[in-house]
């Protein structure tokens, strides 16, 4: 591991209690895909031209076969938890559950604790959003998941980032099930929201607490003060942000949406706004939007029809990532008191479930001043009287980034996917450290 970078000006100090962890996700990185069931994933890489590299998650990581070295690395970072997800697939097919077991006794042993994600973008394949009865058939498998590792589980997230699995795979194509069906695709995001509200059922049901959403979020800037930028920014803050959060937090749906949805939405929102303990908030980067502008765009390598009533445009006068995405750690205080001020006491306690950045090479250095900017956005959020009880970067490790492959590199952790070798990252050491002082 190369040494970290000294810091001349510490992180501010986090309040006691405040959860650290990291995240990763089943199909991203734990490879042994004869072990499980085929899930959507597994038929949308298939196809030609999908991915970018033309690879699959079907080896990954290998972390179903690595799992006791990448714990000894958590425990080497000194965080506090592990946000990992349960692959449904996997729990279908012979031995169920029995990874998910003995990757929790190895984290309680390191002293991090579980913190199992339910649905992180792997559908079993022949399931269908589309479907009102997958969410039925998700409680279910919930349950069994609780009643099986609820012992040793004090915290759980229902799904993960709806917006995008409904935008990006059901709306656009671009992720699986590869469906391109514009707004037709709403019903695929009301059906994920009545299975988080049935899993929280089904949580309670079998005696857990501790229960979230990981939703993504980011402030949505008008690309002009012009009245048709506005609109254009109005309506896609209400798709991307708006539409995943005040069903949970308010019981409704924004003005006019609920009447596109399929069902008795009345009866399925008294589902939806179950109570959670607290709210997932997964931050990357703000967006700029306009009008449309009448012609197809690429914007960070996913086409956007000409016929939506937005473009989504460039945000200039930022350093960018390797991924092409603005570094705006300050967005983050926008977005957080923004949703203090719009929710309310309706607003559980916060927890950023994801934030992290691609970057190439071992000594990531811009991964360190990222991770140190949002940090210190996040405690001036605090400070301005946001309740945040926690912060997990994205990722653990170097990973199958969906339809990018192994094109983007996110981890703490380089894995050369060759040898599956893993390397510590600069910003591994940087975060060690940053930890060691938050636990002092």
């Amino acid at each position: 591991m190369i040494r970290p970078m000294a810091t001349t000006n510490p992180v501010p100090r986090f309040p006691d209690g405040f959860l650290w962890g990291v995240s990763t996700s089943a199909h991203q990185i734990e490879g042994a895909a004869d072990a499980r069931e085929p899930s959507v994933w597994d038929v949308f890489t298939a196809g030609p031209g999908r991915v970018r590299d033309g690879s699959t998650a079907a080896v990954a990581c290998d972390h179903v076969h690595r799992y006791r070295e990448d714990v000894a690395l958590l425990a080497g970072l000194g965080v506090d938890a592990y946000r990992f997800s349960v692959s449904w697939p996997r729990v279908r097919a012979r031995g169920g559950l029995d990874f998910y077991d003995r990757l929790v006794d190895e984290l309680c042993a390191a002293g991090v604790r579980p913190v199992p994600t339910l649905f992180h973008w792997d559908l079993p394949a022949g399931l269908d959003w589309l479907d009102r009865s997958t969410a039925e058939r998700f409680a279910e498998y919930v349950s069994e998941v609780a009643g099986r590792l609820g012992d040793r589980v004090e915290r759980w997230i229902t799904l993960n980032e709806p917006a995008e699995h409904t935008l990006l795979g059901h709306a656009l194509g671009v992720h699986a099930p590869g469906r391109k069906l514009l707004f037709d695709a709403l019903p695929v995001a009301h059906h994920q929201l009545l299975a988080h509200g049935l899993a929280v059922r089904a949580l309670r049901a079998a005696g857990a607490g501790g229960i979230g959403i990981a939703n993504s979020h980011g402030p949505t800037w008008p690309a002009s003060p012009d009245p048709a930028d506005v609109a254009a920014a109005d309506f896609y803050d209400t798709l991307l942000n708006r539409l995943f959060a005040e069903p949970v937090l308010l019981g409704r749906y924004p003005d006019g949406l609920g009447d596109l949805m399929p069902g008795d939405v009345g009866a399925d929102l008294e589902v939806i706004a179950e109570p959670v303990d607290w709210y997932g908030v997964n931050y990357y980067a703000p967006t700029r939007v306009g009008a449309p502008r009448g012609t197809e765009i690429d914007f960070g390598g996913v086409r956007m029809p000409a016929e939506l009533p937005f473009s989504v445009r460039e945000i200039e006068g930022y350093p960018v990532t390797d991924f092409g995405w603005p570094v705006v750690p300050g967005a983050l205080t926008e977005l957080l008191t923004a949703f203090r001020a719009r929710y309310g006491d309706r607003l559980p306690p916060v927890v950023i479930t994801e934030n992290g950045c691609s970057y190439e090479g071992i000594d990531d250095r811009e991964r360190i001043a990222y991770l140190d900017g949002h940090l210190r956005a996040l405690h001036r959020a605090m400070e301005e009287g946001v309740d945040v009880r926690g912060y997990f970067v994205w990722s653990l490790l170097d990973n199958f980034e969906w339809a990018e492959g192994y094109a983007r590199r996110f981890g703490l952790v380089h894995v050369d996917f060759e040898t599956l070798r893993r390397t510590p990252k600069s910003s591994y050491g940087w975060l060690r450290e940053v930890l060691r002082e938050q636990h002092l």
